[in-house]
Protein backbone atom coordinates (compact mmCIF):
# COMPACT_ATOMS: atom_id res chain seq x y z
CA UNK A 1 0.00 0.00 0.00
CA UNK A 2 1.65 2.99 -0.94
CA UNK A 3 1.93 6.25 1.19
CA UNK A 4 -1.08 8.47 -0.31
CA UNK A 5 -3.19 5.20 -0.02
CA UNK A 6 -2.50 5.52 3.79
CA UNK A 7 -3.06 9.11 3.97
CA UNK A 8 -6.84 8.42 2.35
CA UNK A 9 -7.80 5.64 4.51
CA UNK A 10 -6.45 7.49 7.33
CA UNK A 11 -8.93 10.10 7.11
CA UNK A 12 -11.48 7.89 6.30
CA UNK A 13 -11.07 5.88 9.30
CA UNK A 14 -11.23 9.54 11.01
CA UNK A 15 -14.60 10.23 9.82
CA UNK A 16 -15.85 7.10 10.35
CA UNK A 17 -15.43 7.55 13.86
CA UNK A 18 -16.47 10.98 13.60
CA UNK A 19 -19.57 9.87 12.73
CA UNK A 20 -19.91 6.93 14.62
CA UNK A 21 -19.56 8.76 17.98
CA UNK A 22 -22.53 11.52 16.21
CA UNK A 23 -24.68 8.55 15.89
CA UNK A 24 -24.00 7.19 19.63
CA UNK A 25 -23.59 10.11 21.73
CA UNK A 26 -24.30 13.55 19.40
CA UNK A 27 -20.20 14.49 19.41
CA UNK A 28 -18.96 15.84 16.56
CA UNK A 29 -14.85 15.42 17.61
CA UNK A 30 -14.05 17.26 14.81
CA UNK A 31 -16.07 20.24 15.37
CA UNK A 32 -15.20 20.24 18.99
CA UNK A 33 -11.85 20.50 17.83
CA UNK A 34 -12.03 22.98 15.05
CA UNK A 35 -14.68 25.23 16.54
CA UNK A 36 -17.89 24.67 15.16
CA UNK A 37 -19.50 22.55 12.40
CA UNK A 38 -19.23 26.26 10.09
CA UNK A 39 -15.40 26.86 11.01
CA UNK A 40 -12.96 26.41 7.96
CA UNK A 41 -10.77 24.13 9.87
CA UNK A 42 -13.80 21.68 10.10
CA UNK A 43 -14.57 22.21 6.65
CA UNK A 44 -11.66 21.43 5.33
CA UNK A 45 -11.45 17.80 7.51
CA UNK A 46 -15.27 16.91 6.38
CA UNK A 47 -14.13 17.73 2.66
CA UNK A 48 -10.67 15.95 2.85
CA UNK A 49 -12.88 12.93 4.35
CA UNK A 50 -15.27 12.92 1.90
CA UNK A 51 -12.44 13.38 -1.10
CA UNK A 52 -10.87 10.30 0.69
CA UNK A 53 -14.28 8.65 0.39
CA UNK A 54 -14.46 8.57 -3.29
CA UNK A 55 -10.55 8.31 -3.74
CA UNK A 56 -10.87 4.77 -1.82
CA UNK A 57 -13.81 3.82 -4.19
CA UNK A 58 -10.81 2.80 -6.53
CA UNK A 59 -9.33 0.32 -4.10
CA UNK A 60 -12.16 -1.81 -4.69
CA UNK A 61 -11.25 -2.67 -8.21
CA UNK A 62 -7.12 -2.97 -7.45
CA UNK A 63 -5.85 -6.22 -8.53
CA UNK A 64 -4.76 -7.98 -5.69
CA UNK A 65 -4.04 -11.19 -6.73
CA UNK A 66 -0.45 -10.53 -8.14
CA UNK A 67 0.50 -9.27 -4.26
CA UNK A 68 -1.33 -12.02 -2.56
CA UNK A 69 0.61 -14.83 -4.80
CA UNK A 70 4.01 -13.26 -3.86
CA UNK A 71 3.54 -13.50 -0.15
CA UNK A 72 2.78 -17.40 -0.42
CA UNK A 73 5.64 -18.23 -2.10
Amino acid sequence: MNVLNKIFLTLLIIGGVNWGLIGLFQLDIVAAIFGGMASILSRVVYTLVGISALYCITMLFYDTSDHELAHES
